[in-house]
């Protein structure tokens, strides 16, 4: 008989402290006020997530004019831009900001560097609802760069006061290169501190490495995790970097058994807005397909916890 199908789990994996504060939020205000409650964007990038709140009464919309006047109204926890927020006030719509803490903490420090004269360049992906959103919460000039090449391209006067901040989803590592390049350019420019960088980002791409490239390297690595989701697409890319077959899935209905041929190891995590019960489901098919023992991965256990916003607490 073969040896069963050894499956160690990621820890860190899974919901971080924003996500799990923005979800209840949306729990709440639907205790509190009734259906329906309007959710600009998603509220986190995953589809359980979002079909789960839409069967308790959440609609989601793109804009604020798909609300109806008077509607409670929650931004997701990728923040908002001044200018969405403001149209909230002028149609008096009751509104609460479900933006992580941690997000709202990079606009007060992008903020904070604008109202001390210094030019801020944020080191961030384009089109990301959490980089609009930032960009729109420093009023003075700003600079977006997502690579080494962008900060060559930049054009700001080497004498110019500078400061940067970073996309949350973004971890040290994903940006060391980029924060290089920046001080060897700018020997002046100012940063954040390394332990204001996301703490969940950091610890889940850890975790992935020690799956992928640690002493009990994985054969595969699985990611559970929606395509739309930053930090699950990056934990993919590690694994791969580590030169083990790598796949971003939903839920246990992507995992192609062709994938367990030959693999005697198999590492699972989950991206910071995906669910534990998708996790389970995984591990429920890996089951199926074969005999399984699953172990859980030596890693930091996180106790951050964020307050409700006071309106919703009890």
């Amino acid at each position: 008989m073969s040896a069963p199908l050894r499956v160690i789990l990621a820890q860190p994996r899974g919901f971080c402290a924003g996500v799990d504060r923005a979800i209840a939020i949306v729990k709440k205000a639907l205790a509190k006020y009734g259906a329906p409650v309007y959710v600009r964007h998603e509220i986190v990038h995953n589809k359980f997530v979002v079909d789960e709140l839409k069967s308790l009464g959440a609609i989601f919309v793109k804009e604020l004019d798909e609300v109806p006047d008077g509607a409670h109204t929650i931004f997701s926890a990728h923040g908002v831009s001044d200018a969405v927020e403001d149209e909230a006030k002028r149609r008096a719509l009751p509104y609460i900001d479900a933006a992580c803490p941690l997000v709202t903490k990079v606009h007060r420090q992008g903020q904070n560097h604008a109202d001390q004269g210094e030019e801020v360049i944020l080191i961030g992906h384009e089109g990301h609802p959490e980089v609009e959103g930032t960009l729109g919460r420093i009023h003075g000039k700003t600079h977006l760069v997502a690579t080494v090449d962008d900060v060559a391209k930049l054009d700001i006067a080497l004498d110019t006061p500078l400061a940067y901040v970073t996309q949350t989803t973004l971890s040290v590592d994903d940006t060391r290169s980029i924060i290089d390049a920046l001080t060897e350019r700018f020997p002046h420019i100012q940063g954040p501190d390394l332990k204001d960088i996301c703490y969940a980002t950091q610890n889940r791409q850890q975790a992935v490495r020690d799956l992928a490239c640690g002493d009990q390297q994985a054969d595969l690595v699985l990611v559970i995790g929606g395509k739309n989701s930053s930090n699950s697409n990056r934990l993919r890319e590690i694994g791969a970097d580590c030169g083990v077959p790598s796949y971003l899935i939903d839920d246990a209905d992507g995992l192609n058994p062709a994938w367990l041929d030959d693999v005697d190891t198999v590492g699972v995590t989950a991206g910071a807005s995906a669910p534990e019960i998708l996790v389970q489901g995984v591990l429920d098919r890996l089951a199926e397909l074969r005999d399984t023992r699953v172990e859980v991965l030596t890693g930091i256990e996180e106790s951050m916890h964020f307050k409700l916003p006071v309106e919703l607490r009890d």
